[in-house]
């Protein structure tokens, strides 16, 4: 199986303090690879670096073999690469309907001046139907996002994610704050929409981890101490000392 991302050696440095250790890291194509490790880690910053809004200080990210450690977010956007974030981005002043097909404009090659058309471009209008359904929210299309709850915002960022097309999706804790049944839900939504794609998932959830992942990797102060399917994960000595012990606590 091929790599979908391949990070080689990957530093980064702000000022003085190292943040990401000469970090490698392999996602093969089709799998559901999470990311796991105790707060300040370097997760985020490790999804910044991937996604272009951060630069690195050295190493490489490759994308299907493609170099791309210093293009800009939106050029790695269009090569097939989507994200979600940890705090919730949504445009909470418009519909849901609305969310989705600002989410998709860019594969239709529809500037965001020109959302007045959009109700007659049917492309877009029939792409935008079909994520409402494949999150289903199809019956709150016409609701503002801000009213939507928790869960349901949520499952509208992972939406706008899907929206542009991008084979390749990485989700920053989705099921952050969440109750248990609303993670359960989001857990199924992410394994329902990611099916044939490949998914990054930094996530604190244990159950959320073990459940979804095929593979694992710990990452703790900026670098990458094991990497496996969820049992030898489990029972890896290093993992339980550093993290998985302190977890559970």
């Amino acid at each position: 199986m091929s790599a979908a991302l391949r990070i080689d050696g990957l530093r980064k440095r702000f000022g003085s303090t190292e943040i990401i250790r000469g970090l490698s890291l392999e996602v093969l194509e089709g799998e559901r690879h999470a990311v796991i490790g105790p707060n300040g880690a370097g997760k985020s910053t490790l999804f910044h670096l991937v996604t272009g809004l951060l630069q690195p200080s050295a190493g490489s990210v490759c994308f299907k073999g493609r170099e791309i450690s210093h293009l800009p977010p939106h050029h790695i956007n269009r090569l097939g690469l989507s994200r979600s974030f940890q705090i919730t981005t949504i445009f909470p002043r418009m519909s849901v309907f609305e969310n989705l097909s600002v989410s998709a404009m860019a594969r239709h090659g529809t500037r965001f001046g020109l959302f007045q058309l959009v109700a007659r471009q049917r492309a877009l209008t029939r792409d935008t139907e079909e994520l409402l359904e494949l999150v289903r929210l199809t019956a709150l299309r016409d609701k503002m996002a801000g009213d939507l709850t928790y869960s349901e915002q949520r499952a509208l960022e992972i939406g706008m994610a899907l929206g542009s097309g991008g084979d390749v999706i990485m989700l920053d804790e989705p099921t952050a704050g969440m109750s248990r049944e609303d993670s359960m839900y989001i857990v199924d939504l992410v394994r329902a929409v990611t099916e044939g794609k490949t998914l990054l998932v930094i996530e604190h959830d244990m159950d959320v981890v073990f459940s979804l992942s095929d593979r694992i990797s710990v990452l703790v102060y900026g670098q990458i101490i094991a990497t496996g399917e969820p049992q030898a994960i489990r029972q890896n000595q290093r993992v339980q000392e550093a993290y998985l012990g302190e977890a559970n606590a």
